[in-house]
């Protein structure tokens, strides 16, 4: 992966429907946001690692921290929107896209994202785990069927694949919400209009599937906990205090 150029993008809009300023909460003594970056920084796979945003509370937040912000335009729709923005002036092959709201990513989330792109036939990759019996039927937890070399079939907030005899199956996988793409694949995938299944499923990533762009799925190393609630935002806090307590002693 040496010869490539990554650049890691953290898409951190202030306002959220479900949870107010959440890039911004604080867990564990340290902003959200300052969480996925020092994850995404310690990996030592991207140059440089930007958190991206329209706010200047979250700048003036990562500046104070030294962390790197580009601003982006208020009129971006989406996470992806974003990044793309970013890839207009940060020049890179390949660009990771990490959702601010996942704090307990770790650093060896990005090898398994990013050492597919050896191969010169993957354009997109994203990473999954096995789901866990609890978020089956959950819809916020997307489900990922993939073909044998890896390729996502469909992504779903259904339950996929349906087990139609009820053999017991419970291989579901879980889709975690993190991407990169090369540069060409970023362009493309923000150049088209919003899908069918996309608006229907309300998942982004159809788009691409929808369009002919294969999108290569790894395995990630766990699961992890995306905030959306207060509950989420307990439950991220109290990992990351038990982690902080593992590496003291």
């Amino acid at each position: 992966m040496n010869r490539f150029r990554i650049a890691g993008v953290i898409p951190a809009r202030l306002s959220s429907t479900r949870l107010s300023r959440k890039v911004l909460r604080t867990i564990a003594g340290r902003p959200m946001v300052e969480w996925v970056w020092r994850a995404a920084q310690s990996s030592g796979l991207m140059d440089p690692v930007v958190v991206a945003t329209d706010a200047e509370e979250v700048a003036e937040v990562c500046r104070a921290r030294s962390i790197p912000v580009v601003m982006t335009s208020p009129e971006c729709a989406s996470g992806s929107d974003r990044v793309r923005e970013v890839a207009r002036q940060i020049e890179a092959d390949v660009y990771v896209n990490i959702q601010g709201d996942e704090p307990t990513l770790t650093a060896d989330f990005f090898p398994p994202l990013l050492d597919p792109f050896a191969r010169s036939e993957v354009e997109v990759t994203t990473l999954s785990v096995r789901c866990p019996e609890i978020e089956f039927a959950n819809p916020n937890a997307v489900k990922v069927v993939t073909a044998r070399d890896g390729r996502a079939l469909y992504f779903s907030r259904a339950t996929i694949p349906y087990d139609r005899d009820r053999t017991g199956f419970t291989g579901y996988r879980k889709h975690l919400g993190i991407y990169a793409y090369r540069k060409a694949a970023l362009d493309r995938f923000a150049a088209l209009p919003a899908s069918p299944l996309e608006k229907l499923e309300r998942l982004e990533q159809l788009r691409l599937l929808e369009n002919g762009i294969g999108i290569y799925v790894a395995e990630a190393p766990r699961d992890t906990v995306g905030v959306d609630t207060e509950e989420d935002l307990a439950r991220a806090e109290e990992l990351l205090l038990k982690s902080a307590e593992c590496h003291l002693r």
